[in-house]
Order: structure tokens, then sequence, then C-alpha cells
């Protein structure tokens, strides 16, 4: 028989123990191993039967052992002092609000984050992989250093897949049904006790209501959107059924309740917390894009502002960053232009928003790109006055993807910087490794070392002894080698296997062999299966008399990914050989829990990707922290990282060529050609280093690439340095640029968007008419300068209203200018008869070699974030014939 109704009865926990309920519904005890210990403490079965989850946990535990632990002296104190602990951490300040005053712009009092899926703990399944991992380290670092953050996202009832293996090693994916009363979430309520709700109206007349569900990530407020509520109709109530599924129309509705609905709970939760209104909204991936539109509503609609579709759309970009995680147009999220038009147009449309106002903000108006579509990542760095990519090489290769965004402008020049990523150490450490570490420079130190990344290097870690590092990682492999044995045995079980026919899983693996890890999503471009591109010599690598290495394997693939499904099985029958699966092994559903143990347990963790497809490439950063060795291609943060002595770059056959079409007879020669290489790095340098022993057994060079890792990459890697730099470089402008525009009501805003569209109006009239030098020689000699005049036509314009600029640098055969450098020319006395204005300067020639110069008008204005920002670029008429000249 099925119940026609689930709920969750819940424990009443005694008196003495009711902050266990406090510690359980802050997702703090993710990350914090006293508060771990606690809860392991109350019953370490139930403890490992839930998941290690508290609120499972507190549910399960036997009524008998509660009242006992009621009664513990020793347990009540604990429980005291940790409460105490966290009530301390939430209210005291911290990095953010210790911050010296030195007169600059206050910070903003409030940052909205804004994530398609969060991975904060194993316990909470919103995530499906780096960019969710991503956004809870985010959140979790924000709250170690008091940055005032409210996440949002959406609750998947279903979260992303559970992954099982079928007797023949094909990936099967199935769906657990999530009970938020069974989670670390609370509904959001209203005065009087109903629950918040957020409604987004629909064509033909429907309705899609969400409630919110609040996650309490340490500090920071994570606002969950759930429309599987009982005001839905069935279509409506599947919108958050699950991450990353159903069709074109499901996803558009999914990140319009993000976005839009996302703003709407934001608000809520301000009005009935009094939490600061966020002054900056950060839109973490194109998901959430509609945001922008959402807060454009909101300033048009308020009649207090006064302002119309153009200036709101000035005063939304000012407070708004773009962070982008994509190497390639394929993995942006588009919608057909006719499907967006029907949600935003006609009764459905938002007040003071037309569709066509909308449509243009996604429209694909570069060069090849598709009318008919809707791209949501050119409405996220439309709608964004500063983006970002997630790596110095992905902030390259984004600028050049989105070129088009900004014509007539070089890929160097257009406004997207990089944060490099990092990750949030106490989620990803070994606790085993922090304590060593603390052993050396002190608990209170390592703990802040861990959590600010303020320091370059981890100093005072050079003194930890050879034999310490090398016990402490035997230690760490032999956790992972017990992890893996139970983990396969359970998969060949769900496999249908027999206990009688496992006997040989006991001895899988082995604590004292080169132990090299790779786990990570299964798309085609990081490829899974380099490592099979040669079976015999991997077997020979496995199976080496003297020097064996051993792998550790693990990823899903997106459960519409035939392709990547077949990686997945290709690579399951290669470790179900009886010759060779006692040296590697796959894994089935890898998850947060999973990496835990994984991370710190391998020596070397590989990553192969289609260079430069990786947009950042975390895990490696996670393995990195406890002491493990990166084999990587130079991608993502390891391009900018890597130094020689902190693993192995894999050589690449075609720097630069990532974007080959897979089945191609070059892709084919180039994996053959990097696997070989690969091959060569583990058996001559790699598995020679770690078997290279000393007379005391020991493996020092080994030990010293170790030692040199966590002292010098450890604080690189820190989420908080990255959330530094966001705070520093990227949210405290947004915030100074945002009130500038906002006092006065507005007046800023308006101001601008008028600007704007007077500077649009007129720049056909632009023109640079002539230009000349004082240029007595083709050969000029270092040092000297030339004196630049030049004639520019401004139409309509003024000369305030524009920059000139004189560019100058290295040239290459085609008199294309590169390592620019631009310098402003002034203005000289007002225009001549014929409207001309004219600029002069000096151009000092401080480079030997071929050099050349052009001369652009830019649009300038105080509050632009670049002089790129409008795309207006106006260029002599012989633009590509420009003076050049052989520097001596």
């Amino acid at each position: 028989m099925k119940a026609i109704r689930r709920f969750t009865v819940r424990t009443v926990l005694p008196e003495q123990l009711q902050p266990l309920h406090e510690l359980a519904l802050n997702l703090r005890w993710s990350w914090h191993p006293e508060t771990r210990d606690l809860f392991r403490s109350v019953d370490p079965e139930v403890w490992a039967a839930t998941g290690e989850d508290p609120v499972r946990l507190l549910g399960e535990v036997p009524a008998a052992r509660l009242a006992a632990l009621a009664a513990d002296r020793r347990f009540l104190r604990r429980l005291g002092d940790l409460a105490d602990d966290l009530r301390e951490y939430l209210t005291g300040p911290r990095w953010y609000q210790a911050r010296p005053d030195d007169g600059a712009t206050p910070p903003p009092a409030a940052v909205a984050y804004f994530s398609p899926e969060y991975g904060i703990a194993a316990a909470l399944p919103q995530y499906s992989g780096g960019l969710g991992i991503l956004a809870g380290d985010h959140l979790k670092a924000a709250s170690d250093l008091g940055v005032p953050i409210i996440g949002v996202g959406l609750f998947y009832r279903h979260g992303y897949f559970r992954q099982s293996l079928d007797r023949a090693g094909w990936q099967q994916e199935r769906y657990p049904l999530l009970d938020p009363d069974e989670l670390a979430v609370s509904l959001l309520r209203e005065a009087d006790g109903t629950p918040s709700r957020v409604d987004l109206l629909l064509p033909g007349g429907r309705t899609l209501a969400a409630h919110i569900w609040r996650a309490q990530v340490g500090r920071v407020p994570l606002l969950l959107l759930d429309s599987d509520i009982e005001a839905n109709s069935p279509a409506e109530r599947d919108v958050t059924d699950r991450l990353y599924g159903g069709g074109s129309e499901h996803r558009l509705l999914q990140e319009m309740l993000l976005g839009i609905g996302g703003v709407r709970a934001v608000r809520a939760y301000c009005r009935l917390t009094g939490h600061p209104a966020p002054e900056v909204f950060h839109t973490n991936e194109g998901h959430a894009g509609f945001l922008g539109v959402e807060r454009i509503r909101e300033l048009v609609a308020d009649g207090t502002a006064g302002l119309d579709f153009a200036a709101a759309l000035e005063s939304v970009r000012a407070g708004t960053l773009f962070t982008t995680h994509t190497p390639v147009p394929a993995g942006i999220d588009r919608f057909d232009r006719e499907l967006v038009a029907r949600h935003f147009g006609g009764d459905v449309a938002l007040p003071g928003v037309p569709v066509e106002s909308v449509l243009a903000l996604g429209a694909e108006t570069w060069r090849d790109g598709d009318p008919k579509l809707f791209n949501m990542a050119a409405m996220g760095l439309r709608l964004a006055q500063r983006a970002n990519g997630v790596s110095t090489l992905h902030g390259e290769v984004s600028r050049s993807m989105f070129n088009g965004l900004w014509p007539g402008f070089d890929p160097a020049e257009v406004p997207i910087t990089s944060v490099t990523n990092g990750v949030h150490a106490a989620t990803w450490i070994d606790p085993a490794v922090v304590r060593l570490g603390a052993a050396e420079i002190g608990a209170e130190r390592a703990e802040e070392a861990m959590t600010t990344g303020e320091t370059k290097r981890w100093t005072g870690l050079e003194r930890i002894g050879n034999t310490e590092i090398w016990d402490l990682r035997r230690s760490l492999r032999a956790q992972l080698v017990d992890e893996a044995r139970r983990r396969l045995r359970a998969s060949w079980r769900q496999r249908g296997a027999g206990e009688a026919e496992l006997g040989w899983v006991s001895s899988v693996l082995d604590p004292d062999v080169l132990t090299i890890g790779f786990a990570r999503r299964v798309p085609s471009y990081k490829r899974l299966t380099l490592m099979l591109r040669d079976p015999e010599r991997l077997r020979a690598l496995l199976l080496h008399p003297t020097r064996p290495v051993q792998i550790v394997v693990a990823g899903k693939a997106h459960p519409a990914d035939d392709g990547g499904k077949r990686l997945i099985q290709q690579m399951v029958a290669f470790a179900d050989d009886p010759a060779v699966r006692h040296r590697i092994v796959f894994l089935p559903d890898y998850d947060m829990a999973m990496a835990q143990h994984l991370y710190p347990g391998c020596d070397v963790w590989l990553n192969n990707p289609l260079r430069p497809l990786e947009a950042c490439g975390t895990s490696g950063m996670k393995a990195a922290l406890n002491g493990c060795l990166n084999l990587s291609v130079l991608d993502g943060w390891w391009d900018e990282w890597f130094d020689g002595q902190n693993g192995w770059a894999i050589p690449t056959a075609d720097e630069g060529a990532g974007v080959l079409d897979p089945e191609s007879s070059e892709a084919e020669r180039r994996d053959d050609i990097e696997a070989a290489a690969l091959y060569d790095l583990i058996e001559e340098q790699v598995a020679g280093r770690f078997y290279d022993r000393g007379d005391d057994g020991l493996p020092h060079r080994w030990i010293a690439m170790v030692r040199h890792t966590l002292v010098t990459l450890g604080p690189k890697v820190l989420a908080g340095r990255m959330v530094r730099e966001y705070v520093e470089r990227l949210y405290a402008p947004a915030a100074l640029a945002q009130r500038e525009l906002a006092v006065r009501g507005h007046a800023g805003a308006r101001e601008l968007a008028g600007w704007k569209a007077k500077v649009r109006e007129g720049w056909p009239g632009v023109r640079v008419e002539h230009v000349e030098a004082d240029c007595p020689a083709e050969a000029q000699e270092l040092g000297s300068s030339l004196a630049l005049r030049v004639q520019v036509a401004l139409g309509s314009l003024e000369p305030g209203d524009v920059e000139v600029q004189v560019v100058a640098g290295r040239v290459d055969e085609t008199d294309g200018i590169s390592d620019a450098a631009a310098l402003a020319l002034k203005p000289v006395g007002g225009p001549d008869l014929d409207g001309r204005t004219r600029y002069e300067g000096a151009l000092e020639l401080s480079r030997t070699g071929p050099f050349g110069y052009t001369v652009r008008v830019l649009p300038a204005h105080p509050r632009l974030a670049s002089p790129a920002e409008l795309g207006l670029v106006a260029l002599p008429a012989e633009s590509t014939g420009m003076d050049a000249g052989l520097l001596r």
C-alpha cells in the first residue's frame, strides 16, 4: 500500500538539548569539525547511517539516548560551548567589519548573489558540479569574512540525480524526492505566520507561485524558491522539480523564477528581517540574468523615482556584476526569441518594461549571431557594468568570445576582467592536515590563514618534518583505500553481484602505491578516457613490478548526454578487467561526500581537458590544499599558478586549438599525442620521483614538492582570497557607482541615460579627418617623441563628450598593433570654420623594433566603468594604413 500523504514527525528534544536544533539548522556544522564531532558523539551509528546529516540524526536517534545525553554534564558543557561559539561567530566583527576606515567609500551594505545551484553540503543536494560547489564556497567564505551576502537560488525537489551503474557499466539515474522538513532549511514566513510567497504572471492567465526556503550558511542566508506548492497547477509545481532538467520552456521558467522571483524573494526577506537591502547584485552565470529586468521594473514602477526604462537600466547596470564560467558559446543558455516574447509581452509584460527592450538585451547582434535566438550571457553582460571570468586565461578567452558585443575594439580591451576562483579551505582540507599545520604554527593562526587568504605564503609550514608529512600522506591514502573499497562493494551489489563474488574487493588498491585521482563531470572536453588511448601502455603503468600506479576515477554524465555515458562505460569496462581491477576503480555517484575523501587521499590530481576549455578547474585546488600534486594541462587556474615545483604540466599538441571538432582527424591526432605525453610524464617523472627513496625509506624530493605546494599554493587557492578580491575590486566600485546614480532621486541615472542617447544619436557624425606627425625619418631613435596633430569632426557632440587617443605599440607584418598603450590627446582651441577640433600630444617612442600607432575617438564620461562601455569607436578612414617606423 502507498500512503496518501507524506509528512515528517520531528523529534522533541529535551530542553537541555534544544541548542542542538540551533547547531543543526546552521550549515556551519558542515565545515566546523568540533560541531561535527559533537553530532557524531550523539550516536555514531545513526550519524553514519544518516550520511552525517545532523537534521536526520536528530530525527532518528532513540529517545533513550537523548534522555541519557540530557543528563550527561560533559556533553552539555560541550553543547553549551559550541552554541556560544556559533553565536559569537554570527554576531562578532570579522574581516569585513574590521577593514581599516581610510576615508574611502564605505563598502556595500549588502550584496545579493544569484546562482542556479549551490554545493553547501552533501546533506543539501542542490548542485551538479563545479558551478554549484563554487557558489557554495563563495557563500561560506563570505560568511567567514563577514561579507553581508544574501544567496538566492531554487529549491529542487529532486536535486540532481543519484548515479549508479548497471551490469554493463551504463550510467543509471534516479531522482529521490527531497523533503524540506528533513533538511536544514526553514520557510520564510510573514508576520502572521503564513508562508511568504512570490508570484509571476505567465501566458494564458496562469500564475507561477513559489515559497521561499531559507538555509542559513553561517552568517549568510540562502533563499531557495520552491514552486512545488498547492497554489500552483501540476505544470507549475514541476518548474523546480530538478536541476537542469526539462525542455526549453521549462528552463526558461526556471530562469525567470530565479531572476525575477529571486529579486522579489530578497525584497521579502529584507522587509521581514530588517536585513539591509543589497546595493550590489552578483549574477553567477547567465541563468539568473532576468534579475536585472525585474530591478528595472521596480525602478520604473516606483512613482517617486520617475525613471524611464533607459534611466532605470543605467541604475541597474551600475550595481550589477556578471560572472561568466563558460569558455565556449555552446555552454550558454539560448532561447527562441518568440518564446521569450510570449513570456514578456502582451498581458504578462512587466509594467514599464517593453518586450522589445527585453528582447534587445539578449539579441545576438554580432557577426554570425542568430537573430532568432535570445542569449542569456549577452543579456547578463548588457545588464552589468562589471563582468569577470574565473581565471586569468578564462578572462582572455571570455574577452575573445564576447568581443562581438564591443565591435571596433580589440579583445584585450573588452571590459571583462578576471577573478580566479578559490575553494573554501575548512570544507576541503582534511582535519589531519589542519592538525599537522596547527601543531607547527598554532591553531589560531592556522584558522586565520585558511580563512582570509591575505598572505602570499603559509610561512611556518616549511618546518614540518619529512617523516610527519609522509606519515600523514600514507594515512590519508589508507583512508581513501578503505572508502573506495566500501563504495566499490556497494556499487557491485547494485550491479547485481552477490557477496560471494566480491572477495576480490578487499584487495583493491594499496595504501603504499602511488595514487592518481580523476573526478569531475563527464562532458567530452574533459576527456575522461584520454588515459585509455593506449590501453596496453596504461596496463603497464598500473602493473609495473617496482613502480606501480593506481587510479581512482569518478564522474557523472548529464542524463541527456549519451556520449558522456559511453565514455563512462568505456572506463568501467577497462576497470572491470580482473587483470587490473585492483589498480583502477570507477566509483559511481560522485558528490561532495566522496570528494572529501578523494582529494586528501590522492598523491596526484589528474586534469586533462581540451585547452582552453577549462574555465578554472577548482578540483585541483582542493587537492592541492591537502598536499596532493597536480598533473594537468596548462588550463584554467593551473595555467597561472604552475611553477614547476608544485606538480607537472601535460604538454598540449595544439595550444589554443581546443575548439577542434572532437570527431575530426586533427582531434584524434591531438589526443594521441597528449596521451603519449601523459604516459611519459607518469612513468618517467611522477612515478620516478614518488618511488625514489632515501636510505630512511622516504621520497625526499616528493615530500619537498608537497611542502612547497602547501606553503606557496595554499594561500592562493583560497575562497577567502577570491571573495576579498570581489569585495575590493568589484563589489565596492559597483556600490559606489550605484550610489552616485541614485542620489537626488536618481538624477545621475537620468543624466547618464540622456548623455548616452545623445552620444549614440550623434556618433555617426564623429570622424578622424586628418592625422599628421613630425616624423623626419622612417627610423626613429629610442626615447625620442613624435608630435601629433589630429583633426576630428565631432558633429553634434562636444569635446567633453569624447576622448581622442593615440594607440601605439609593436606591430606585426600586417600592421596589427600588440602590447598597445593609449595616450589621450588634448583639444587645442575651439572648432575651426569646418567644425573640426584639433587635438595635439607627444607620443614617446619607448620601445625598439617595428612600432606603429593609430588614432581613435571614444565616448568619455566620468561614470563609465570602461571606455569601451558603449561599444562605440571612431577610427581614421585609412585605419589600416597607420604610420609605422623602425626604432633603433
